[in-house]
């Protein structure tokens, strides 16, 4: 393939077209860029849902080894490392009173099981996270929390940081209180019937309890039903069966485009390759991992940089950055020249962040410059790198954000309906060319890039 970077500006420009029937799928295989296409295609058709610490996330490994291998990267290998590995069971939650009827929901991930007779008790509903956290010590024992902490689309991904606290440690919060369960609004933004899971915690020491997530719609009933019923108890039983599987092995796979220079510090590209086990990856985050992948490509095709460009699909993101833990403890002695991460799905690219903006004026010019035609802004936000960035930010290295559309992003957000026909092959192919563009600027540059005072560059 040699496709131009004046080519994917044209093609990035295309109006899009979202879901895809099957027939349509070789007709976005030509039109894709063919390696990002060919990386996210294969892994969600011969490997599937990838679940931290599983054997189909051990396949999915294997797998990115054998397509890193035939892509011609150097330097490939699966880094292991071991994990606490949770795993799903059965679902299913009722209304018993006083409107009986079965709700959609999912476990979230840390949950404890219900033991396979399940549990019934009242709900007490809370609208909002902070609710919960006004409610009295021992005011909810023996009931079942719901959380309805709802989330707004928006461009920038916002609307997560609101809504998010409500799964991440809802549940524990509730059990602080006394309660025996927790139920949640899902953390997601449309109005499918399609629960989305992600994880929970719990405080150290706390006992896990079963905590859950209702699809959209099941919630809004739920609300309804409070509404209507204000001095009759509204009762729920659950039964998920979730366990905790102890130890098992996880592995981060990297890969090199090796530079002129191998002494040099890499460019540092990262996406994680596991996904939560509802669909199959492919916008969280095998879209991720087919972006950065290619951009490398592209650029070794435009002539092999200075810099060495490593990727790193980062192993068990989704349940704790273990994967991002462990390869910067592993590589802690090992300095990254800048990191770049790809992990908010597909969708068309707008905005250019970096935590050097005024400390390398002209280099951000000249990034800037490199991505305008792709319909890219400046922005004014101190990047602060993704997720499996670790080694970057505790080194105290550059980042850029290449900032997604997220408006649709939390419709998909593990959901069954992360699947690959919700990539949009112009918005896909409008990605490469973005981090092709930075990547081939940052990876031929010879001279250190200044920071601002550490406070300043890692500021959140």
């Amino acid at each position: 393939m040699k496709t131009s970077l004046l080519a994917l500006a044209a093609l990035s420009l295309a109006t899009p077209a979202f879901a895809q029937t099957a027939r349509e799928q070789a007709e976005t295989a030509r039109q894709s860029d063919e390696w990002a296409w060919d990386f996210v295609e294969g892994i969600t058709t011969e490997v599937g849902p990838r679940q931290a610490g599983t054997e189909a996330e051990t396949r999915g490994r294997q797998w990115a080894v054998r397509w890193l291998t035939a892509n011609g990267f150097a330097n490939v290998s699966d880094e292991p490392f071991e994990m606490q590995t949770w795993v799903r069971g059965s679902e299913q939650a009722y209304v018993t009173a006083p409107y009986a009827q079965p709700l959609r929901i999912t476990a979230l991930g840390n949950s404890a099981s219900t033991g396979p007779d399940g549990l019934e008790a009242e709900v007490v509903y809370f609208p909002t996270y902070a609710d919960l956290e006004a409610a009295a010590p021992g005011s909810l024992t023996g009931k079942i929390v719901f959380i309805s902490h709802d989330m707004r689309p928006t461009q920038d991904g916002s609307g997560y940081g609101f809504a998010g606290p409500a799964r991440w440690t809802g549940a524990g919060l509730a059990a602080s209180k006394g309660a025996v369960a927790t139920v949640i609004r899902s953390v997601g933004t449309e109005n499918h019937r399609t629960p989305h899971t992600g994880g929970t915690s719990f405080a150290e020491g706390q006992q896990p309890t079963p905590a859950g997530a209702l699809s959209n719609p099941d919630a809004d009933n739920l609300e309804r039903m409070f509404a209507r019923s204000s001095d009759t108890p509204i009762r729920m039983r659950l039964v998920m069966t979730p366990r905790n599987v102890g130890t098992t092995t996880s592995g981060n796979v990297v890969g090199e485009i090796v530079g002129r220079d191998p002494s040099l510090p890499p460019v540092l590209l990262a996406c994680h390759l596991d996904s939560w086990d509802l669909g199959t990856g492919a916008v969280d985050d095998g879209a991720g991992c087919g972006i950065v992948a290619a951009a490398a490509k592209h650029v070794a095709e435009i002539g092999q940089p200075l810099r060495t460009i490593r990727v790193l699909f980062a192993g068990a993101e989704e349940t704790g950055l273990w994967g991002s833990r462990a390869y910067a403890a592993a590589h802690a002695d090992e300095p990254m020249y800048v990191g770049i991460e790809s992990d908010f799905g597909a969708d068309r690219i707008w905005r250019l962040d970096t935590n050097f903006t005024g400390s390398e004026a002209a280099l951000y010019r000249e990034l800037a410059n490199a991505v305008a035609t792709f319909g890219v802004a400046p922005g004014g936000e101190v990047a602060t790198g993704g997720a499996d960035l670790n080694i970057v930010r505790e080194q105290g290295g550059a980042l850029v954000d290449l900032q997604q559309d997220g408006t649709r992003y939390f419709d998909l957000h593990h959901t069954p309906d992360d699947t690959l026909d919700k990539i949009d092959p112009m918005q896909l192919r409008q990605n490469v060319a973005v981090y092709t563009a930075v990547v081939n600027v940052l990876a031929n540059r010879a001279e250190p890039i200044a920071l601002p005072m550490a406070t300043e560059a890692t500021s959140e």
